[in-house]
């Protein structure tokens, strides 16, 4: 991975490179109020004209059409519902795109973003995918960190002004990078939350409260975060020595948490899961080896 990162700029307005914002949703506003704060040239669009009435007195130069808002800057960012509302959008634009580089932040896939790459390519325009790893609020502060996908070149020719939003990062030139940290993010998010309140189900049947118990697992959850560096190292080597515990000693763990669900009458169906998959890499020989062997199992379709 190539990454470079920046974090959010101070722009003053004699420096400032125009930028055009498509689709004015929360997050798109929010993107608009950044640039805006930075002193940026910003135009806007949306298919509602009225959404952009607040932005236009806060300083933006509102579009009449798609086309207006693709020629009036060097950088259009594209915040909308889907890949398809973008190139349905685009598509309807006879706007010459030749020098003008988009930064598509709407949410996709990776096909989708090398898909949109490759139109983009032919219309003559750079495109970055990208991917927003913040809620509104935080654009525009070091917090809201933006990932970026797609030539170095055109990150660094737009990344003082990408830098209004806050820390943006490129992660590589495959245009699917982006949307595949974001999903794997996710991943992350969504497991360590769901761990959390199978925790808090268990300790409620003894009277334990959620407040309580967050403090502890909070403490769990940042002490397992210092295994992944040599757990990554084990991955990419393909080797999995026992250094710490042997799988099948996790395994009997997994059996142990099940258990306590079931008498506690907690649901056991994300204890099971896990258990499920680790006892197919058993069966499959690798009892003995320590638990990043699991990746075998997620590798498979």
């Amino acid at each position: 991975m190539n990454s470079e990162t920046a974090s959010p700029a101070n722009t003053s307005p004699a420096n400032a490179s125009p930028v055009t914002v498509v689709g004015l949703g929360l997050m798109g506003r929010a993107l608009a109020r950044a640039f805006i704060k930075s002193g940026h040239l910003t135009t806007v669009w949306n298919r509602t004209a009225a959404t952009a009435d607040p932005l236009v007195d806060e300083g933006a130069r509102r579009a009449s059409t798609i086309g207006e808002a693709l020629s009036a800057s060097p950088l259009t960012i594209l915040c909308l519902t889907d890949y398809q509302a973008v190139r349905e959008l685009l598509d309807t634009s006879d706007a010459d795109l030749t020098g003008t580089t988009l930064v598509n932040l709407t949410s996709g896939s990776s096909a989708q973003a090398r898909e949109a790459a490759r139109w983009a390519e032919r219309r003559g325009a750079g495109y970055l995918d990208g991917a927003i790893m913040a809620v509104p609020p935080a654009i525009g502060t070091a917090d809201a960190v933006i990932l970026h996908s797609g030539p170095q070149a055109d990150f660094a020719a737009h990344r003082a002004t990408l830098g209004a939003l806050g820390t943006v990062t490129h992660m590589g030139a495959d245009h699917g990078l982006a949307s595949l940290y974001d999903v794997a993010g996710l991943a992350m998010m969504w497991s360590v939350l769901n761990a959390w309140l199978q925790g808090t189900a268990l300790l409620a049947t003894a009277g334990v409260d959620a407040a309580t118990y967050a403090p502890f697992a909070r403490r769990i959850a940042a002490g397992v975060a210092e295994w992944l560096p040599g757990h990554a190292e084990q991955i990419d080597r393909g080797s999995f020595p026992a250094e710490v515990a042997a799988l099948e000693t996790s395994a009997r763990a997994m059996d142990h948490l099940i258990e306590e669900s079931e008498a506690a009458g907690v649901n056991t169906e994300l204890p099971r899961l896990l258990k499920a998959m680790a006892d197919r890499a058993i069966a499959a020989g690798h009892g003995g080896e320590q638990y990043p062997v699991l990746i075998e199992e997620f590798r498979k379709p």
